[in-house]
């Protein structure tokens, strides 16, 4: 019948109304559903009682919503008393807190009336679900009974031993109801009322804080109730004892039963104060180990989905920050000094697992970001149409569009806002106590401030740039170049296969470095450039152009906007000018010194120079004079 999910759903109406408002939403179903079973009392009729048998819920099972809605109505009306008089001076006392205990008796007795007939119909789940509620109801009572708003003396603190038994008994159940269902009804009824009531009556009991809450309601839990402890077996062999501890090797996630007695912050070692801490921590270790797993069995999956798998990381260190706030207030109303040893660990441990909260938080937002934490911009594929468009004029397929600029300046943008979030998560954990005491740690928060800082001018360049405003991008790289260049302290090689956190590692410092640098040289050249060109277009606006022929101004950047003379090319007729020429070296010594490696030539010139000088010209074969040999090289010298 689902018990706990009827009456968890009905309590919703709590969240955006109040006790009264929801009292009454209960008399009204409760009236229309005594009159859709024939219960509610005609007009002008004598009221009489009509009792609910267990014929009655075998043949309909809305008799069961019809005493629970009864029981619901009782509790409303008992919490709608206790809201207004909480201001009251001098608490809820007299009359008032003996009506508000009527109530919540008269719900008690109506969730075990509902016990009783679910009992004669044998469904034995059912009455389970009804157990639970029925004794969260009387654990109530019991708990408004004891209340004072002080604590006793320790014969005072045995009256708590009935509220403990009976949330005892709540919680023990819900819980073997979630390690076989796992449904989140279970879990927040666990979380938001009966682990807090049972941590305050523990105290009142003058309990030990190291305790965990699941050791006090196995301690407190009816176990002389036989048929009580079978049906909790028989869901969850392990709701009343131990669970084994893993072997050495196993490969199985760490459960959330292996508390820690201890935590270490950056080398000094605190003890756990409060045993509600040491259940949170082993739920983010859980968690952790949970993510570990989905990062590494999904390479391939998207940013969203990635980023989502930490979200159980993150409420397992939320919760374990609020633990460790609450035990700090308990011990400061208590007048604790801070030199105390329990004080001086949970100043510690809360300032390890807030600065891990804010790492989480700040690894989340960096997988958001996308690869390299933002360093480059790549476009994003378009999706492809299911059919190729065709262009009207060849019909020929359209080539692949590129990513509109719209788009890339949204994707920027979103950049900016995670980059902002981080940055401030950062500064953030300078406020916490005790952060500012060590240097070198702020020391560290600030090199790691300058890094994202550093990535988001150099994302809000990318948007300059792509908006023509170089100069301005120019700027921003500049300012990224000197944020990039604050070295960090205590710099790590970082685990690939760790999940993205807070940490920076080297590699990404000095890629970032190098990506910024180029881009400071390519954007400073851009902006010469387009300094050049405005410079340009200025002097041809106020006519200040050179009248020289263009092939004098060849190294000069062209006018843009203003077009060639072609009547100007050259100058004509040309004058008599000096030229400038490539300088001219006549080697003359290479023809009479004998270099390595080279033939001797030399005495065949001169022995074919001797007839020109000596003897006569001697006649050819045809009677004519025979022909001079030319002249080789420059000027005459042979080479």
């Amino acid at each position: 019948m689902d018990i706990t999910t009827y009456v968890s759903q009905k309590r919703e109406a709590l969240l955006i109304g109040d006790y009264a408002t929801y009292r009454a939403s209960l008399s009204r179903q409760l009236q229309t559903l005594r009159k859709r079973l024939g219960r509610a009392t005609p007009k002008r009729e004598k009221f009489t009682r009509k009792e609910v048998t267990a014929e009655d819920i075998g043949r309909n099972h809305e008799f069961v919503y019809m005493l629970l809605l009864a029981a619901e109505r009782a509790w409303a009306h008992a919490m709608h008393m206790k809201t207004v008089h909480q201001e009251d001076q001098g608490g809820i006392t007299g009359s008032t807190r003996s009506h508000i205990i009527s109530r919540l008796n008269k719900a008690a007795k109506t969730a075990r009336d509902l016990v009783a007939l679910l009992r004669q119909c044998d469904a034995a789940r059912d009455v389970l679900e009804a157990r639970a509620y029925e004794a969260s109801l009387a654990g109530s009572e019991e708990f408004e009974k004891q209340s004072e708003g002080s604590r006793g003396s320790d014969s005072d603190s045995k009256r708590w031993e009935l509220c403990l038994r009976r949330y005892a008994e709540a919680r023990v159940i819900y819980a073997a109801l979630y390690e076989k269902e796992k449904k989140e009804v279970y879990k927040g009824i666990l979380a938001d009322t009966v682990d807090p009531t049972i941590r305050y009556a523990a105290y009142q009991a003058r309990l030990s804080r190291t305790i965990a809450i699941a050791t006090v309601a196995k301690r407190y839990f009816p176990s002389e109730d036989t048929q009580l402890v079978q049906q909790v077996e028989s869901i969850d062999p392990y709701a009343l004892k131990d669970r084994p501890q893993p072997k050495a090797g196993d490969e199985k996630q760490p459960s959330p039963q292996d508390i820690p007695n201890s935590t270490t912050w950056r080398g000094r070692k605190a003890n756990i104060v409060d045993a509600s801490i040491g259940q949170s921590l082993a739920a983010v270790t859980a968690a952790e180990s949970r993510l570990r797993s989905y990062l590494a069995s999904n390479p391939s999956a998207s940013a969203k989905d990635r980023a989502g798998a930490y979200d159980d990381v993150l409420t397992s260190s939320q919760d374990a920050a609020d633990a460790t706030k609450t035990t700090i207030d308990e011990l400061e109303k208590e007048r604790v000094d801070e030199s105390d040893g329990r004080m001086q660990d949970l100043r510690v441990t809360s300032l390890a697992v807030n600065y891990d909260l804010v790492s989480w938080r700040v690894g989340r937002n960096r997988v958001l970001i996308g690869e390299a934490d933002g360093l480059t911009l790549t476009a994003h594929a378009l999706k492809k149409p299911k059919k190729p468009k065709k262009s009207h004029a060849d019909d020929k397929d359209i080539g692949e569009k590129e990513e509109p600029r719209s788009r890339k300046l949204t994707r920027l943008r979103e950049r900016l806002v995670l980059y902002e979030a981080i940055i401030q998560s950062v500064e953030s954990v300078k406020e916490l106590r005790g952060a500012m005491r060590d240097a070198s740690f702020v020391e560290e928060l600030d090199g790691k401030v300058a890094y994202f800082r550093a990535l988001k001018c150099l994302n809000i360049s990318y948007s300059h740039s792509i908006l023509g405003n170089h100069l301005n991008a120019l700027a921003l790289l500049k300012r990224a170049n000197d944020l990039a260049s604050t070295p960090l302290p205590t710099l790590q090689q970082a685990d690939e296969h760790a999940p993205p956190t807070l940490g920076v590692s080297q590699t990404s410092c000095l890629d970032l470095q190098k990506h910024v640098g180029a881009s400071l040289a390519r954007t400073h050249a851009l902006v010469e450039m387009h300094k050049l060109e405005d410079n340009a277009r200025l002097a041809a606006e106020k006519h200040q152009t050179s009248a020289a022929p263009l092939i004098q101004n060849l190294n000069a950047y062209p006018t843009p906007g203003v077009q060639v003379d072609l009547k100007n090319l050259v100058q004509y007729p040309p004058k008599i000018q000096p030229v400038p020429v490539k300088p001219l070296f006549l080697d003359v010594a290479w023809n009479y010194i004998d270099y390595p490696g080279r033939k001797a030539t030399a005495p065949a010139v001169k022995a074919a120079a001797e007839p020109e000088q000596d003897t006569p010209m001697v006649n050819g074969a045809d009677g004519g004079a025979a022909e001079q040999p030319k002249k080789k090289g420059w000027f005459g010298f042979g080479r």
